[in-house]
């Protein structure tokens, strides 16, 4: 699979739709929905697929899980200018289902140049398809709200799994933990910032967020 290297957003965005007719589910170039906010973001949301409500405004995360995503990011102490949030695959499956191997496959190398250009401090994975792209052997219910530093493409990352805002809806408990998430991410983009490297990285956060 080739790597995608771009100038810019606009020319990332230009070339998915340009190429439309190679994606799975796409028709048309407006069944992509691209990602949204700060190209120069510290925190990149990533969530798993766009649903009706995204297809229909094509922005991310738009419909009542979007609506609750954004409320609980700006109460957390972020603005929606801060971040930078986008999906897995950029078109809605059928019915809202799961997105396919082969449809995430086919966006992966679209996903990697968001990141090459946005270059994040921050990676806040929104469910269980995201979090596996770079967590693919641990569950949403083991790690989430926890932080982790991977090697990723020559790069260090920083990934905070967090549970998708949809099953937050669904659930009392999973929307309880999905808020107290949230509130850490400013304390954690203060670790990050300040942090020397430390091969004791679990012990320094734990040290620095608790």
């Amino acid at each position: 699979m080739r790597s995608m290297i771009y100038s810019d957003l606009a020319a990332l965005q230009a070339d998915l739709e340009a190429n439309f007719q190679n994606f799975p589910l796409v028709t048309k170039p407006t069944d992509l929905i691209p990602g949204e906010g700060n190209a120069k973001a510290v925190v990149m949301l990533i969530g798993e697929a766009p649903g009706y409500h995204e297809s229909v405004a094509r922005r991310p995360f738009v419909g009542r899980s979007g609506q609750l995503l954004r409320k609980t990011l700006v109460e957390s102490g972020l603005t929606e200018a801060e971040v930078y949030i986008s999906n897995i695959i950029k078109v809605r499956p059928p019915d809202n289902r799961d997105p396919s191997p082969e449809e995430i496959m086919a966006f992966k190398p679209y996903l990697d140049a968001e990141i090459k250009l946005i270059k994040p401090k921050l990676i806040v994975t929104l469910g269980r398809f995201s979090m596996a792209k770079f967590l693919p052997e641990v569950k949403v219910s083991q790690v989430h709200g926890r932080l982790h530093k991977i090697k990723w493409q020559e790069q260090t990352l920083y990934i905070l799994p967090m549970y998708h805002p949809a099953a937050a809806l669904r659930a009392t408990r999973v929307k309880i933990s999905f808020v107290e998430d949230f509130k850490k991410i400013q304390k954690i983009i203060n670790f990050i910032e300040t942090a020397s490297e430390t091969d004791d990285f679990r012990a320094t956060v734990e040290d620095a967020l608790l």
